[in-house]
């Protein structure tokens, strides 16, 4: 019997995932967990901080005080932001800052 090629396996694996898997939609504030395109893209600490403005210790502050969109664990040692949280995050600040001036 011959061994299948581990990209035939991950391939299956992935679509036989996909298709058990169906993630709920939940949300932080009013962002959805899913994009424009209706898939999840991670974003990684530095760009995070590149998107907010904030410094690396200011986002782990807002996020232990439910100010800012947690983390997902994407393994032992890595974690990320979904995009369109911290983008809808963004939008909100904007939102209020323009509020507070008018």
């Amino acid at each position: 019997m011959a061994l299948k090629s581990c990209s035939y396996l991950r391939a299956s694996n992935r679509m036989s995932s996909e298709n058990s898997l169906q993630p709920s939609p939940t949300s932080v504030g009013s962002a959805s967990m899913r994009s424009v395109s209706g898939e999840f893209r991670f974003v990684r600490l530095a760009e995070v901080c590149r998107t907010s403005g904030l410094s690396r210790s200011q986002i782990y502050r807002l996020e232990a005080a439910g100010q800012f969109p947690k983390r997902v664990k994407l393994g032992l040692s890595a974690s990320a932001w979904i995009e369109s949280e911290v983008l809808q995050w963004c939008a909100d600040r904007i939102a209020a800052s323009r509020e507070v001036a008018a």
